[in-house]
């Protein structure tokens, strides 16, 4: 698939194209190829091959697939390490660092077997390099800089060459000031397709990596040097509801891979289905040994990938299961309220801000439902509107609508599932009866041990924990 400068503008007029400066390095190559640009977080379609092997491409939440061209046997490659605006969620941006307009970068997608040659232009304040995550390659070619490469230095390109030597899912990301570069928003994703165009073969492949980052309300720029307070967890740097739905049609067979560049592990859980894990970075699971999950778990630094027929029409939630990344823009040290009376408190805080509401004393859920003011550049901790009210939801967290009907190709977002007749849970109109309860336990001091804990280099407790002399 050879991509023209008037093709490729044909395609989406989303992307524009940037010329590059001199490569550092090899020089027996009379130019480098264009690099596309992409400004806007909304998915692109799927960039299908027009020649060469033949694979069904990947489709990227909120992303889009790097145009490549050929030179003699070498497929070609340009990607723009950069500092990039990222859009959130409508109402928030971050200022990230990034590859070619946006974070996270292009997915380069290729086959195996393919010999890739990869030019990377460094655009950003300090040096850089590229690590390709799982991919087996010359180890002058792995990308750790001062390690096995020197560093890519700023305003220079440097080239990248390695022949794939299988197929499966993987990623990009930098091994030069990681902490900085990474927490910033620098990664990508790298699929290879099998050789054998009928191998695992699905009808709609979905590709997202997870990333979180410590941005303050009215500010831009992520907090580098957090390690476990985020309140932003997104998939390609997106939260709810600005995340793409995974439109499929009835009856396709899906597949969904994921990457984690977190500082913390996340169990994927998806409603209404059961799935077969098919792949990690290490490979393909064979398919005797795929294991049903409806949740599965992804480590920092791991990929995972898990397939499923859509025979079950509906909007489904997809998420992450931990209650706390499904927010936004979360503050870490508030006081619980539930079962306070805050009735007088909140009259005399209204006559020095009469637009004072009390909130927590019953739940948070009334967060969901108001709109209050916000400061500058943040979002609602929990937010989004469904057909039925508030989803109350934020973060790491999207929708696999499934249609009957849909065209291959169609992702469009078909909006909300008209739900058959009868098939909604309604509220209960008849008779009642009351629930018996069991009566609470009485505490008797008289049964209840004390113990003594020491802690490692502290103060012995009497009250609490366990006594380890």
């Amino acid at each position: 698939m050879t991509v023209s400068r008037r093709n490729f503008l044909g395609a989406t007029g989303a992307m524009t194209l940037l010329g590059a400066g001199a490569v550092s390095g090899r020089t027996a190559f009379a130019s480098v190829p264009e690099a596309p640009t992409m400004t806007e977080a909304v998915m692109q379609p799927p960039l299908v091959p027009k020649t060469g092997p033949d694979y069904n491409p990947v489709v990227t939440l909120n992303g889009w697939t790097l145009p490549w061209r050929m030179n003699g046997d070498w497929k070609e490659f340009h990607l723009v390490a950069e500092p990039v605006v990222r859009e959130f969620s409508p109402g928030m941006v971050g200022h990230l660092w990034g590859y070619n307009g946006q974070s996270p970068g292009p997915t380069i997608e290729a086959v195996e077997g393919d010999k890739v040659r990869i030019f990377v232009t460094n655009k950003l304040p300090e040096h850089t390099t590229i690590h390709w995550h799982g991919q087996l390659l010359p180890s002058g070619m792995d990308g750790v800089g001062g390690l096995t490469q020197p560093h890519i230095p700023v305003g220079k390109t440097f080239v990248y060459e390695f022949q794939l030597q299988k197929s499966g899912t993987f990623m990009y990301h930098p091994h030069a000031d990681e902490m900085v570069q990474m927490a910033m928003g620098m990664m990508g994703f790298f699929v290879v397709h099998p050789k054998d165009p009928a191998f695992r073969r699905v009808d709609r492949d979905f590709v997202f990596l997870m990333s979180s980052y410590d941005i303050e309300p009215g500010a831009y720029v992520p907090r580098v040097a957090e390690m476990t307070d985020f309140n932003m967890w997104t998939w390609n740097s997106r939260v709810f509801p600005g995340i793409d739905p995974l439109v499929v049609g009835k009856g396709d067979k899906v597949r969904v891979r994921f990457g984690n560049l977190t500082m913390t592990n996340h169990p994927i859980h998806m409603h209404g289905y059961d799935f077969k894990v098919s792949c990690t970075d290490g490979g393909w699971v064979p398919e005797a040994a795929a294991w049903p999950e409806v949740t599965i778990d992804c480590a920092v630094g791991q990929m995972r990938a898990f397939d499923f027929v859509a025979d079950n029409p509906g909007d489904w939630a997809i998420h992450c299961h931990k209650s706390h990344h499904t927010m936004n823009a979360m503050g870490h040290e508030l006081a619980t309220f539930i079962g306070v009376d805050k009735k007088e408190v909140a009259k005399k805080i209204k006559r020095l801000v009469p637009d004072y509401m009390p909130m927590g004393t019953a739940g948070m859920a009334d967060m969901g439902e108001m709109e209050m003011p916000l400061p500058e550049n943040t979002l609602p901790m929990m937010t989004g509107f469904g057909p039925f009210g508030p989803i109350e939801m934020g973060g790491m967290f999207s929708v696999v609508k499934v249609r009957e009907g849909l065209a291959a190709g169609d992702y469009k977002d078909p909006g909300w599932y008209q739900h058959p007749s009868g098939t909604v849970s309604y509220e209960w109109t008849g008779q009642t009866q009351q629930a018996a309860r069991q009566e609470t336990p009485a505490f008797d001091r008289s049964k209840t041990a004390e113990v003594t804990v020491v802690k490692p280099g502290g103060q012995s407790s009497p009250k609490n924990a366990h006594n380890n002399r």
